[in-house]
């Protein structure tokens, strides 16, 4: 399979950064590509979870990290039940195998996402002036559509290699990041369409200087009511709160000591954070629910009539019943408040939706942690292999990698669970109050997590280039 060639040697910090810098602006330019030969972009499937699947409707990267995200599930399920067979930690035949397995299953992603939305229902409608002039007609214009936005997420795939590579972090989460933080900040300066369609800046302005028509008095419920839905103060406290939390559970962890069996004075600690591993297997559990409310956008597409237990859909795509409005997640307080105007559904409905929502995220948050920490040689038996193999020891207890997976076990998988239903319970409730930007709750923790967690990185590859010792010390070469 076509890859990108490592680097024979180590890499300086600046040229990561060149090379990082020139890969995010590559993703901003191809995400303000339109494609070619499209009348409307018509309803976006991914639609909440547009921020945090990166890309942009109705450009090249009209799938954005989707596919990449599905084919790792998929790799993720089949590892952790040990059906693949391979072994991805010794033997270099096997980890290419794995390497080219996942860029397959990338090419297959690409085609079962892009072609629905190309060819069933109204997401990418081909332009009929065009299609007159075309060789095929309108299938013509819809094989070059499908053309495009399959080249754009083949496209992406080897960006996130060049990342992973060549530069600092991971590709996924710098578009995660990008895409999130563009929202973040429209959220905040944004100015046009008035209350509640500009951003939060200009709308305190307009309260400030009067310019808000038929607004109610600030200290009266509607007011109080008002300030926080409209002005947008609930979703700046939420988008707060958020970060100090997910900053500060970034910072607990339990550190247990070591030192090393042959050099008297040299001690360390092995950190097992409390988001052990980290907020990433939450793209996980949202793009299998991506998945699931893409089966219901073509189902309500192609059956003509679509069985109301199974779902309902408004004239905008949004499902308003059945079974897949169960399984949606939510995404604004306006979704749940069942006693606001723009409720649609009743108390009954909506508290079964919240019960579904908690749970999917909070089980599958500590369900994909496990699998994430198991495939990432993140576990107690791939921990106490580093270890040994370091030279270090746990003080007091044997020099046996046995001893250290013991010490191991009482911490790491308990640590993993609680910490990916954490991530699970954050994400759900910052979408029930509502961010920046309507920015998802899921997006926000990854957003925050991702850039503390390239700061770290940051540092230390500062460091190694301060103090080239440290680098044959991580293992980074020459």
């Amino acid at each position: 399979m076509p890859a990108v060639e490592r680097p024979e040697g180590h890499v300086p910090f600046r040229r990561k950064m060149y090379w990082t810098g020139g890969v995010l602006v590559l993703y901003f330019f191809l995400t303000n590509v339109p494609l070619w030969g499209i009348q409307t972009a018509g309803n976006d499937f991914f639609g909440q979870f547009r921020s945090l699947l990166a890309g942009g409707q109705g450009t090249v990267l009209q799938l954005g990290i989707g596919p990449i995200v599905t084919a790792s599930i998929v790799l993720q399920l089949l590892g952790g039940a040990n059906l693949l067979g391979l072994d991805t930690d010794n033997d270099p035949r096997d980890q290419a195998i794995y390497q080219g397995l996942q860029k397959f299953l990338v090419g297959v992603m690409v085609v079962l996402t892009g072609a629905p939305m190309v060819f069933l229902g109204n997401f990418l409608q081909p332009s009929q002036q065009l299609a007159q002039s075309m060789p095929g007609g309108a299938f013509g214009v819809e094989v070059l559509i499908f053309a495009q936005i399959a080249a754009g997420g083949i496209l992406l795939l080897f960006m996130d290699e060049v990342i992973s590579k060549w530069g600092v972090g991971s590709g996924i989460g710098l578009f995660i990041v990008a895409g999130v933080s563009q929202s973040l900040v429209g959220g905040l300066v944004f100015w046009e369409g008035g209350v509640g369609s500009q951003g939060l800046l200009p709308t305190w302005f307009d309260i400030i200087v009067g310019n808000v028509s038929n607004m109610p008095p600030l200290l009266s419920g509607s007011g109080i009511e008002f300030l926080l839905m409209q002005a947008g103060i609930l979703g700046l406290l939420t988008t707060l709160f958020i970060y100090v939390v997910v900053v500060y559970a970034e910072s607990v962890r339990v550190e247990i000591p070591l030192s090393h069996a042959r050099v008297k004075g040299a001690r360390g600690r092995f950190p097992v954070k409390l988001i052990y591993a980290s907020v990433l297997p939450m793209i996980l559990v949202r793009a299998l629910q991506a998945n699931i409310q893409f089966l219901g956008q073509i189902l309500n597409s192609t059956l003509a009539s679509m069985p109301t237990w199974l779902g309902v859909y408004g004239g905008n795509g949004q499902v308003t019943g059945g079974l897949f409005y169960y399984l949606a997640p939510i995404y604004s307080p306006n979704a749940w408040m069942w006693w606001t105007s723009g409720a649609t559904a009743a108390r009954w409905q909506v508290l079964i939706r919240i019960a579904i929502d908690l749970s999917f995220m909070i089980i599958g948050g500590a369900i994909f942690a496990i699998f994430w920490v198991e495939t990432a040689d993140m576990g107690p038996d791939a921990t106490a292999r580093q270890i040994q193999n370091s030279g270090m020891q746990i003080p007091g207890f044997r020099k046996n990698q046995g001893v250290i997976e013991k010490v191991m076990e009482r911490y790491i998988p308990q640590v993993t669970v609680i910490g990916g239903a954490l991530v699970g319970l954050l994400a759900v409730m910052a979408n029930m109050l509502g961010t920046i930007g309507n920015v998802s709750g899921t997006g926000l923790l990854l957003t925050i997590s991702i850039t503390y967690k390239l700061y770290e990185e940051i540092a230390e590859e500062q460091m190694m280039e301060m103090h080239p010792m440290m680098r044959e010390m991580f293992g980074g070469g020459d």
